[in-house]
């Protein structure tokens, strides 16, 4: 009889506590893996918004630096819809706008291209440009600043959504004695 105790307490193995407190340490580090991957999913989702405020940026800058005889015209465009002018050549005849109906043409194209290529919140897609003119006009460096503000489609924890804004400014000669 004795000889049957000693075997039984010689056995070596896993309890069922033991294998309980390992399988809820393993899941509590599979649900920090997965709380990780959605952090780096939502910081992924805010990149590529902001990379597209950043080159939706570059390309007023660029529309300006392009129209520059105008730029206080840049100022007072709305954007709204209605401002083509004749300025895109979608029908294959060719036509002539002003450089005045250009920059109004080239804030609304921008505009469009902010909502369709920022999240899908229209109403908080929007961008401004500000235009700081020299003293002497025509004359000198400008001063261009253009903001574009949108909202990620993603809410925060209180439930209130996310408001993002992107600025560039930059410096356009308006004249040739820059």
């Amino acid at each position: 009889m004795q000889a049957s105790i000693q075997k039984i307490s010689a056995q070596k193995g896993f309890s069922l506590i033991e294998a309980l407190v390992a399988f809820l340490v393993l899941s509590v580090g599979m649900l920090g893996i997965a709380s990780m991957q959605t952090m780096a999913i939502r910081a992924g989702e805010t990149a590529t918004w902001r990379s597209v405020a950043v080159v939706k940026a570059e390309e007023i800058m660029e529309r300006i630096r392009t129209n520059k005889t105008v730029l206080s015209s840049y100022i007072s465009a709305t954007g709204d819809a209605g401002t083509n002018h004749g300025c895109d050549d979608l029908t294959g005849t060719i036509t002539t706008c002003t450089p005045v109906q250009l920059a109004e043409y080239d804030v609304f194209q921008w505009k469009q291209g902010l909502v369709e290529a920022l999240p899908p919140d229209a109403v908080n897609t929007n961008g401004s440009i500000v235009v700081v003119l020299p003293a002497v006009p025509g004359q000198g460096v400008s001063t261009v600043t253009v903001t574009v503000n949108w909202r990620e489609p993603r809410q925060n924890r209180d439930g209130s959504a996310t408001n993002q804004t992107y600025s560039a400014t930059a410096n356009i000669c308006g004249g040739i004695t820059c």
